[in-house]
């Protein structure tokens, strides 16, 4: 039966091949770029390294389908990823081998992560991600892994969180929506951002 559980560092493989396995806007981005460590090592990897109290995963009993992972303190997190992170990734994924536009466009983003912060920051400190495999979609795991991190979040003083969701991605956009997520001041068609606070009933 499934449950949901803190992450465990023997999670972490399952973990990365989640983020590949949804990352091209739900779907399936294995084999989308010439390496396929490089969305998990933007947006699972930093995550898991620097706060891994506040990740949480769905395990079916055989495997783990599905995650959130957050950070309590964005600007602090991504003065982290400048200082401890990102010189790693330059050495992992260099910009002069990108093979595809795409490629060295998502390379850019993990090089300047952390320059680029939403302007509400002080009302919405916190951020995460999520992502389940479709095996787990549409049973309820999405809103129950969200209100565990939430929860967490507010037991340590956080008063809300925020997250971007990609344009193309209308499915992911629904489900925040349903759960009362609202779009913050500095969001955009092409680059939405969504905010709820801690303690609201989701």
């Amino acid at each position: 039966m499934s449950a949901i559980r803190p992450y465990r560092p023997s999670d972490r493989e399952a973990v990365d091949e989640i983020c590949v396995r949804t990352g091209a806007s739900g779907t399936d981005a294995t084999g989308l770029y010439s390496d396929d460590s490089l969305l998990p090592d933007i947006f699972a990897e930093p995550y898991l390294a620097y706060q891994p109290e506040l990740a949480f995963v769905v395990d079916t009993g055989d495997h783990v389908a599905g995650y959130v992972i957050g950070v309590s303190d964005t600007a602090a997190f991504a003065d982290w990823y400048k200082r401890e992170w990102r010189a790693g990734f330059a050495e992992r994924h260099p910009l002069d081998t990108a093979a595809t536009d795409a490629e060295r466009e998502l390379i850019r983003y993990g090089l300047s992560y952390g320059d680029r912060l939403v302007p509400e920051l002080g009302d919405y400190p916190a951020h995460l991600h999520i992502d389940l495999l479709p095996e787990l979609q549409g049973q309820g795991f999405g809103r129950r892994l969200i209100r565990r991190l939430l929860a967490e979040l507010e037991e340590r003083g956080v008063s809300a969180v925020h997250l971007g969701v990609s344009a193309t991605n209308t499915s992911a956009r629904a489900f925040y929506n349903r759960l009362g997520f609202h779009e913050l001041p500095s969001s955009t068609p092409e680059g939405p951002s969504l905010g709820i606070a801690t303690d609201a009933l989701i």
